[in-house]
């Protein structure tokens, strides 16, 4: 997930799939895909103002739909409390 995340701020909004793509369930929320993709784990994230903030880490939605949802809903949260502040 680091490797991901330095990846993220590295490039940027212009981080390519396999990489990153949107979460089709949330609104304005990304998913870093460590390992092209090849990962079990995917790290939530938004850009708020200047900055990309990972606000959850989730199971990959194909192998766990609930545990993903959760972190999904957990992200959201935190992300609207961030911006609220």
């Amino acid at each position: 997930m680091l490797h991901a995340a330095e990846k993220l701020a590295a490039l940027g909004a212009g981080l390519p799939f396999p990489h990153s793509s949107n979460v089709n369930e949330a609104a304005k929320l990304r998913e870093l895909r460590p390992r092209a993709g090849n990962s079990p784990w995917r790290g939530l994230y938004r850009r708020v103002g200047e900055v990309f903030v990972i606000a959850a880490i989730a199971p990959e939605a194909a192998s766990d739909r609930r545990g993903f949802r959760r972190a999904v809903r957990a992200a959201e949260k935190r992300l609207d409390e961030l911006q609220e502040d």
